[in-house]
This record gives C-alpha cells, sequence and structure tokens, in this order.
C-alpha cells in the first residue's frame, strides 16, 4: 500500500481524481480476471491484523478478535480487472469485477463483501451516513459511554466558569442617548466574545478526545471488529498530542486568513474602508472555506496513517483533490442533520430551563438582559450534554468514513480492508 493514488474501478470513468495509469492491484484471489470458486473461512486460530492504512505506519498491535463467519462466494466482490460475464459469450461485467450472480443473470455485477457497517466498494452518500448511525448502534457501549462521559465533564466544566469565573453581562440602558446605547451594546459584545473563550476551550479539549477515540471506532467497524473504549484508547493515545496540534493549528489559520482579509478595509477606514472590508472578508471566507473542506480528512489521515500534522494536511489535499465539491455537500448535509437534531433536543429543555428559571423570565419581559441562575444552567446543561453525545459520534463516523470512501476510490483499500477483515477469497496478500 502506498500513497499514491491508484487506478479508477473497472467500469467507471477516471472521475473523482482517479489516475488511470497508475496499476491496480489484484483482486481477490491475485490473479486477475479470475474468480475464486470456493473459497474458504481463514484458519480461526489465526490472529487478525489491522489493515496497514500507510507504508510509513509502525506496527499495530495484532486484533485477535473471533474470525467473521464465511461469507458465500456470491457476496464478495473481486475488485480486480473486469471478469467474462456468463451470458455465453455476451458483453463482460459492468461491475466491480467478479464474476456473474447466480441464477445466470449475466450483467448484474456482484454484491460486495460487507464484514462491517458499510460495504467494501465505492460509497454513496447514503452508506455514508448510514454507516456512521450503523457505528453508533453497533458499538453503542463504546461510543455512548465515551460521549456521554465527555460532554458531561464539558457542561459541568461550563457551567462553573459561566457562574463564577465570568463578569456580569454588561446592560444596556433603554434610557440612555443613542451613543451611550452604542457603547454598551459594544461592552456587551466584548463581555459575551470573551465569556466564549473559555468554553470554546474546554469544548476543544473533549472533542480532541473524542474524535481520537471515535476515529478508532469506526475504524474498527469497518471491519466488523468488536472494540472497547480502552481499546480506542490504546489505538489513539500516540498520535493525540499531534492530534492537539492540528486542531489548534487549523482555527488559528482561519483566524489569521479573515484578519487578512479585513485588515486593509479597517486600516483605511471610512465609507471606502467599509466597503474594502466587506470585499476583503468575502475574499477570505472564501478562501476558508476551501481551506476547511481541503484539510477536512487530515485527522484521520493523522490518526490511521499515523502521519505528522503537515503530512497529514497534504494527505487530506491529495484526497479531496478532485472531489472538493462532493466533500463540501455531504459535510453541509452532515451539518445540517446535526443541526436538526440540536434543535430538536435542545429546544424542549431550553424553555424548560427558562421556566425553571422565574427570574430570566422577568428579566426577558422586562427587555432587560437576562440573567439565568442555576435552575436555567443545569437543565439546559443535560440538554446540551444529550445532544453533544448523539452529534459527536455520527459527525466522526462521516468524516472517518468519506477518508475511507476517497482511499477506496483512489487506492483500492477494499482490498486491504477485506484481507484484514478475513474475507473469503482474499487471502492471498499478493505482496
Amino acid at each position: 500500500m502506498n500513497d499514491s493514488p491508484g487506478s479508477a474501478s473497472p467500469g467507471s470513468a477516471p472521475s473523482d481524481g482517479q489516475e488511470p495509469g497508475v496499476p491496480r492491484p489484484a483482486g481477490p484471489t491475485g490473479q486477475g480476471d479470475a474468480v475464486p470458486e470456493a473459497p474458504t473461512a481463514p484458519t480461526p486460530q489465526t490472529p487478525q491484523t489491522p489493515p496497514k492504512w500507510s507504508s510509513n505506519q509502525p506496527p499495530a498491535a495484532q486484533w485477535t478478535a473471533p474470525n467473521p463467519p464465511p461469507v458465500p462466494p456470491q457476496q464478495t466482490s473481486a475488485r480486480g480487472p473486469r471478469a467474462q460475464s456468463g451470458n455465453n459469450g455476451g458483453p463482460p461485467n459492468t461491475g466491480w469485477g467478479g464474476g456473474p450472480q447466480p441464477g445466470g443473470w449475466g450483467n448484474q455485477q456482484p454484491v460486495a463483501a460487507k464484514p462491517g457497517v458499510i460495504p467494501l466498494r465505492p460509497l454513496g452518500v447514503g452508506e455514508i451516513l448510514e454507516g456512521s448511525v450503523s457505528t453508533m448502534r453497533a458499538h453503542w457501549r463504546t461510543a455512548l459511554g465515551l460521549t456521554i462521559g465527555v460532554a458531561a465533564a464539558i457542561q459541568l466544566c461550563s457551567i462553573l466558569v459561566q457562574h463564577y469565573l465570568l463578569p456580569e453581562p454588561a446592560r444596556i440602558d433603554s434610557g440612555a442617548d443613542p451613543a451611550e446605547q452604542l457603547r454598551q451594546s459594544l461592552d456587551s459584545l466584548r463581555d459575551s466574545l470573551l465569556s466564549l473563550g473559555p468554553v470554546y476551550a474546554i469544548t476543544l479539549i473533549g472533542t480532541i478526545f473524542t474524535t481520537a477515540v471515535l476515529t478508532m471506532v469506526v475504524s474498527r467497524s469497518v471491519l466488523g471488529r468488536p472494540v472497547t473504549l480502552a481499546d480506542a484508547w490504546r489505538e489513539a493515545k500516540p498520535q493525540l498530542s499531534r492530534l492537539v496540534g492540528l486542531s489548534l493549528l487549523l482555527p488559528v489559520g482561519y483566524a489569521a486568513v479573515m484578519t487578512i482579509g479585513l485588515l486593509p478595509g479597517l486600516l483605511v477606514g471610512g465609507s471606502a474602508g467599509a466597503g474594502l472590508a466587506a470585499i476583503g472578508g468575502l475574499v477570505a471566507t472564501i478562501v476558508v472555506i476551501r481551506l476547511w473542506i481541503s484539510f477536512s480528512l487530515a485527522g484521520p489521515a493523522l490518526m490511521l496513517e499515523r502521519q505528522g500534522i503537515a503530512a497529514a494536511l497534504r494527505r487530506s489535499a491529495k484526497l479531496v483533490k478532485g472531489v472538493w465539491w462532493r466533500i463540501l455537500g455531504i459535510t453541509l448535509l452532515t451539518l445540517v442533520l446535526t443541526a436538526l437534531v440540536s434543535g430538536l433536543i435542545d429546544l424542549p429543555f431550553n424553555a424548560a430551563a427558562t421556566i425553571a428559571d422565574g427570574k430570566g423570565i422577568s428579566d426577558l419581559v422586562s427587555s432587560e438582559t437576562p440573567d439565568f441562575g442555576w435552575p436555567y444552567l443545569i437543565v439546559s446543561g443535560i440538554g446540551a450534554m444529550l445532544t453533544t453525545a448523539l452529534t459527536y459520534p455520527f459527525t466522526a463516523g462521516v468524516t472517518v468514513l468519506l477518508y475511507v470512501d476517497q482511499r477506496i476510490r483512489r487506492e483500492a483499500l477494499d482490498i486491504d480492508l477485506a484481507r484484514s477483515a478475513g474475507v473469503p477469497g482474499y487471502e492471498n496478500t499478493g505482496n
């Protein structure tokens, strides 16, 4: 396995950044068109090893979980050169290689092997979303146990910080003159931004931890392997410091791009400066979105391939190249779905929290800045904890499966995954 993209899949056009000139790995039997006739399951005593995500990846601990049950021959998929169909001399199959379907339907493509939550072939949007949800269902104890614990810690720290460390929000006097009201509004905005700093830092720490562990959970679920929280943490721990660096570098880089875009207009000032700042801010926003999607797969590349920060960024940009719009669409769809789930959970909890805190309601009615007390913070914190526990695993799963999908499309990673999962017919490694 190497880091250079492989050829397009048989029967498909060289799209999505695929490079048809690079030789593709052999199929399950290592014999091109040949299809395994009577595949047998691997020896149960043979320990299974994780896939080699990168040629630079150090050896990992063996997985000694029991082998999956044998997959019938008709469920395997030979992703090698296109095999001839069994339709009495008809045209070759246009599927992902392999032989004809049982039953004599000559042009039906074979079903891909599915040892885990996804079929081992290029994935559609629905399969990526479904695979993320299936991971949560298959490993709900590990995923929810992790995210609920982290979310509870995040909310507890946030509540304590908001109640004891943050200053009282600036109040706006409705009877003051416009200039004074503007000054008070700016002070209130400054206090709000300052209050977001500690909460964001706490959330970032929790996000880094959950992302690291959930990446390993999803990578195991692709192979249908059981995984405990201790297993996932042991695999993720060596890369945690690099993930912290990556998680800090990206927001700082995006903020620097926005500052560069806005700074000329702010320096000029006046109406001309406002127009220049608007144009610069728009250009900077486009650049940030471009970089955000290009580097969106850096986390899985860093964790699974044991890459450094710079190498993971280059790896992500290479995998996203040619499919930027597709990655953007799936990412935005994921954000919309998580926002809907968050809204459905937060709305009733926030309403209950506001009702439980009578002082907050009176402040809202009197048009003053609400000063919510312990009842509001506790009830709303429970809602936020549930939201985090449900949305974090889903978002992490989509990101990792996008990474796996791009590796399958470009580098035939599905063959290595099938061998690691012990799928019958893929026993011959060929290298």
